[in-house]
């Protein structure tokens, strides 16, 4: 990872053996067959968000696995790429709950400008296999940005869609900061309860009721 005023309060997990485990086995997963996110968008979520900007944290669990999809944002997709069916329900969601329009596209890395951190649990996946990466130490690593996420006394919100995502609740300060939470976007689930629960206005009021800015979620 190069250097971001992230790696200061994660560097002490460089040294960790997990750590070279971990790179070790992309590294090889690389040379064997295709992964996702490229190289060098792996860490964009820490690039775009600078840890003294994180305002939320919304929290996905693995990169998209098809072509061109993975940039390193969590439910965000390049400019030109269709729009995943999990991020068109996030979207009218938001319609729903804030008027703001879908753009026709699915990049949120305006979001990610503003002090959004979309952050996966897991950071890399083998083309076509969902869950490819997972339990190789992605998880040690992301649990651990968390932490020092919540040690920030400055509140922040933690949007928790899905029961894994979820789970992560336990890592959270909720005397300082909040939680917004709701069954997953997926069209699996969301008609069991994601929709309606209007996650974007209750993040700012979250803000608000800590004398905070809200947050623009316009996708521009």
């Amino acid at each position: 990872m190069s250097t971001t005023d992230w790696n200061p309060v994660l560097r002490d997990q460089f040294a960790e053996p997990y750590w070279a485990e971990l790179q070790a086995f992309v590294a090889d997963e690389r040379a064997r067959h295709t992964v996702y996110p490229p190289h060098d968008e792996v860490f964009s979520a820490l690039h775009l968000t600078p840890y003294a900007d994180t305002r939320v944290v919304i929290l996905g669990q693995d990169p998209y696995h098809g072509p061109r999809q993975a940039h390193g944002l969590c439910f965000s997709v390049r400019h030109g790429v269709r729009v995943p069916p999990s991020l068109v329900n996030v979207q009218t969601e938001l319609r729903d709950d804030l008027g703001v329009e879908p753009p026709g596209h699915g990049n949120l890395e305006a979001w990610a400008r503003r002090g959004v951190l979309l952050l996966n649990a897991t950071l890399t996946v083998r083309a076509g296999q969902a869950g490819s990466h997972q339990g190789k130490g992605w998880e040690r690593f992301t649990d651990r940005v968390i932490r020092v996420v919540n040690e920030r006394s400055e509140r922040v919100v933690f949007v928790l869609w899905g029961s894994s995502a979820r789970k992560k609740g336990s890592l959270v300060d909720v005397s300082r900061h909040a939680i917004v939470s709701s069954p997953h976007p997926s069209p699996l689930s969301a008609h069991n309860g994601f929709f309606g629960s209007r996650p974007f206005s209750k993040v700012n009021d979250a803000l608000a009721a800590a004398g905070l800015d809200p947050i623009d979620w316009s996708y521009a």
